[in-house]
């Protein structure tokens, strides 16, 4: 379970009592309250009925496998905090670069931008990685890591492998849909391709990596033509309102924002991230009118692994991936990396 965008500091407890199937409670922040909201979930009340061992009135035999969670941090200050207290001690850190495609963690300090608007990260932003090893948890590292060299100085410097997203969002089996898959990999190759760190696309604040496609949410008109709506929520705030609680999205409709007391400066720019990924994988919305949602790609910085892995553009597989990288040994291969479009690889 590789949990980021923000503090997962519930999480690990969160899981292990998910997996004795106990009632536990998650603790949400709410804009406008001193406290946070307490959320109960309880898997007994879920279950019952369902499962033979409470159609009975006894739990099921055994407890459930707890997956291990892996917290996806910028920097060793975080892995520390989560570290020190065995409520909130993941299993593993992911060391996720500003390079990384998706969301990244803003710049240390002052927020800066360079000639092409996006955030300038210096010294500060750079992980010290034997901090990370002297926690004496396994880490792997993130962004630009696609290359056989690269697995072997990550383990060099004492990380237990690297995760991959870009390249295997590129690859045959990633869910992105063909034709963008095939943009990305001529324009990269071709060397015409721009992935902009946007600091304003993003409705959370934090910067998000924007591959420059046509027909894309990246062009200008057609960001401008897409009506804003928000009926998909995933990035949604909890928010006091003068009718208790709401949930608010800078990239909803800028005056249903503003009436749930957000500022309409930070509505500008916002994208919507639920619709535009959505569309990315080939699963648009589609609109009144004949109006379709128009995808918003995100891909990681560093896509030089394709002078190697695929010089001529053509496609290629997850596998021939795994075996570029780690010849010989074992690798495993999941979901859920370069923005929810790819798949993570940990050598």
């Amino acid at each position: 379970m590789l949990v980021g965008a923000g503090v997962p500091g519930q999480i690990p407890a969160l899981a292990s009592r998910l997996a004795r199937y106990e009632a536990c409670v998650t603790r949400i922040a709410v804009e406008g309250d001193e406290e946070p909201l307490d959320h109960l979930f309880a898997p007994g009340a879920l279950l019952a009925g369902h499962s033979p061992g409470y159609r009975w009135g006894y739990p099921p035999p055994g407890p459930l496998r707890r997956p291990d969670v892996l917290a996806i941090v910028s920097l060793p200050v975080l892995a520390a905090y989560l570290a020190r207290d065995g409520a909130t001690r993941p299993d593993g850190f992911v060391i996720e670069t500003s390079g990384a495609g998706g969301h990244s963690a803003p710049p240390r300090g002052p927020m800066r931008l360079d000639e092409a608007g996006e955030p300038v990260y210096g010294p500060r932003d750079h992980p010290d990685l034997a901090k990370m090893a002297a926690l004496g948890l396994p880490f792997w590292l993130a962004g630009g890591q696609a290359s056989p060299e690269a697995v072997a100085a990550a383990r060099a410097e004492g990380a237990a492998g690297v995760q991959i997203g870009s390249a295997f969002a590129l690859c045959e089996e990633s869910g992105m849909a063909p034709r963008l898959r095939e943009a990305l990999r001529g324009r990269a190759l071709a060397g015409t391709l721009t992935v902009r760190n946007d600091p304003q696309a993003s409705p959370t604040s934090f910067p998000f990596k924007v591959a420059e496609l046509p027909g894309t949410v990246s062009e200008p008109e057609v960001a401008a033509a897409r009506r804003r709506v928000c009926d998909l929520g995933f990035l949604r705030t909890p928010v006091r309102g003068p009718r208790g609680l709401d949930y608010r999205c800078a990239a909803e409709p800028v005056g249903s924002y503003v009436r749930k007391g957000g500022d309409a400066a930070d509505a500008k720019g916002r994208q919507c991230l639920c619709n535009g990924l959505l569309a990315t994988i080939g699963l648009a919305q589609r609109r009144p009118g004949g109006r379709v949602e128009p995808p918003l790609v995100t891909i990681g910085k560093d896509l030089s692994f394709l002078q190697r892995l695929s010089p001529d553009a053509r496609p290629y597989t997850a596998t021939e991936v795994v075996e570029w990288l780690a010849p010989g040994a074992d690798a495993a291969v999941g979901a859920g990396a370069a923005g929810g479009v790819g798949s993570a690889a940990r050598a």
